[in-house]
Order: C-alpha cells, then structure tokens, then sequence
C-alpha cells in the first residue's frame, strides 16, 4: 500500500460526464441518467483498500441518511490483472454484503479516473445542484490505525450547505488513501 494523496480537481468544475458499466445490475450507468436538480457525490473507492474499509460503516450511514436527496454514485478504477479483488463480480458481493444499493461502477479504461484527477482510494466528489464541483477531498480526519471512529464531517458539512444553498467552506483537505492502481 503506497499513501498517496489526492490532488484536488478546481472547485467549480462541471460534473465530468461518465458512461460505465455498473457492476450491480450489468447494465451500463451514465451521468446523464442523474437525477436532476439533485446534488450528486461521486467517490472513487476500490473493494481491498484498507482507508476504504475503514470508512465501510460511515459510507453506509451517508448513504441511509441522503439517498433521497442526493445521487451517489462509487467508481473503481484500480488494474483487476494485478489487483483481482477489484474485479467486477468481487465489487458487487462488496455492495451485497455491506447492503450499498448506490450503483458501483467499474472503470476498467481508468479514462474516468483521469479525467477528475483521482489519486488515491477513497476520494469524494460532491457536486450541487448546478453539477458545478462544491467538495472535493476527504471524509473526515480519521484513518486505520488512528483509534479515530469515522463520521464523515468534512464530507457531511459540506453535504449539509449544498442542500441548504449555503456556501461550502473552501478550507478542504486532500483525502488520502491508496494509490489508484494505474495499468501500465
């Protein structure tokens, strides 16, 4: 595991169009099957990465607690040739097991990932009601080993303002996690 760090595409950026396989229904997911006039949270996550796991419960909360009132949506790009636990079928009985209904979708051109500058596995993109970029970066300040349970406050306070038209702070930090598994 390489700790990298993400690079923290422009706020302001228009939400970056995806058309990708989601794993949980076998059909294809595009960004422009978004429900409308809905703030969206793009996350780039992957089924072995350790800060990912440790935010498992916390994802599962965001998702209880705002699935009426934004879009989610979870990416992996990771290479599955050397990293086959991130293979299509594993990221579905990840979504079983911990009862995710958000689609999961796989990137297998990692041209996506590319395209929002992800770096590392978790990073959190959450877009408002215009699709215009209002978040980006970490869920909260904990990590494994921290002995810090996760709550999601960076990502839920911004949450919060983009669903009640107030401004999100612009002192946001950097998610961090393991690195993207490029292809070479």
């Amino acid at each position: 595991m390489s700790l990298t760090y993400s690079s923290m595409l422009d706020l302001g950026t228009d939400l970056i169009a995806f058309d990708l396989p989601n794993t949980i229904t076998q059909k294809n997911f595009s960004s422009n099957t978004l429900e409308i006039n809905k703030p969206s949270l793009i996350m780039f996550i992957c089924n072995h990465c350790p800060y990912v796991i440790h935010y498992h419960e916390e994802i599962k909360s965001i998702e209880k607690d705002y699935k009426d009132k934004i879009n989610m949506i979870a990416i992996s790009s990771n290479d599955i040739d050397n990293y086959p636990d991130d293979r299509p079928e594993m990221m579905k009985n990840l979504w079983k097991n911990l009862g995710l209904t958000f689609p999961y979708l796989y990137d297998e051109t990692q041209e996506i990932a590319k395209k929002y500058k992800a770096e590392c596995t978790p990073e959190f993109y959450l877009f408002d009601q215009n699709h215009k970029l209002a978040y980006r970066g970490r869920l909260d300040d904990s990590s494994p080993g921290s002995g810090t349970k996760p709550n999601g406050e960076d990502l839920r306070g911004a949450i919060s303002n983009v669903l009640n038209n107030k401004k999100v702070s612009l002192e946001q930090f950097p998610s961090m996690g393991c690195n993207i598994k490029w292809k070479s």
